[in-house]
């Protein structure tokens, strides 16, 4: 018996360890990825200069962008913004009931600096970025948003999303309510965050749930809270 639990355990590991990555691929992209290009991210700069109060004067929805590149570094400042680590314990930038943190972060890139066009996961705790799908997305996302040209015309546009079960969990259809509320904290981190990088941002909320859900290609659980389309302004 002690020779085959020892023969049995490495055998045991190695199943497990293969069925956390395809569940970790399927998390990602509702279905199996067999080539992940992962993107270690800059770090953030935690002591910006410019006042929290200017932020909040600036702040404006902006609908028309320059033809200008956004940096990795921009991006990377952003993603923070919205769901980054901010504390040792696994805490994030925004308030989540329970820090049962519902939220999924999405960037599709079109004109970002050492970014291939594409659709991106941001995974906050090691600050990175998953391609899940490479390719030009922008007019079809612009078309699922009721045919918004600020969709279009950025050179980024971020999606938050939404899985509610990780919040009902505990606190049951209440729960639901507590995500949406937290998508709104990460919106305003990254509207603020775009002013402070002298950036242009505008939240929507007027598109197709399923097309949104089928472009980002979201597993069956989440659902599309925000387009937040961000660029230079012009």
């Amino acid at each position: 018996m002690q020779l085959l639990r020892k023969t049995l355990a490495p055998l045991l590991a190695v199943s497990i360890l293969l069925l956390l990555m395809a569940g970790y691929c399927n998390i990602i992209l509702g279905e199996t990825v067999k080539d992940l290009t992962i993107i270690k991210l800059p770090d953030p700069d935690r002591n910006g200069s410019v006042p929290l109060e200017t932020t909040l004067h600036k702040r404006r929805s902006v609908r028309s962008f320059q033809e200008t590149p956004l940096s990795l570094q921009a991006v990377s400042q952003l993603l923070w913004a919205v769901q980054g680590i901010s504390d040792r314990r696994g805490y994030r930038t925004a308030p989540s009931a329970g820090a049962l943190y519902p939220l999924e972060t999405y960037v599709i890139a079109d004109d970002v600096t050492d970014l291939k066009k594409g659709i991106y996961l941001y995974k906050p705790a090691d600050h990175s970025l998953v391609l899940t799908r490479e390719g030009d997305y922008l007019r079809m996302l612009s078309r699922a948003a009721l045919r918004q040209d600020a969709v279009m015309l950025a050179p980024a546009v971020f999606v938050i999303a939404g899985i509610p079960s990780r919040t009902t969990g505990k606190y049951g259809e209440r729960g639901i309510r507590y995500m949406y509320m937290e998508s709104g904290h990460a919106a305003q981190n990254i509207s603020l965050q775009a002013v402070a990088l002298d950036l242009g941002s505008v939240t929507i909320g007027a598109f197709t749930d399923d097309e949104v859900a089928r472009i980002i290609k979201l597993e069956k659980s989440a659902s599309p809270l925000y387009i937040i389309p961000v660029g230079k302004a012009r």
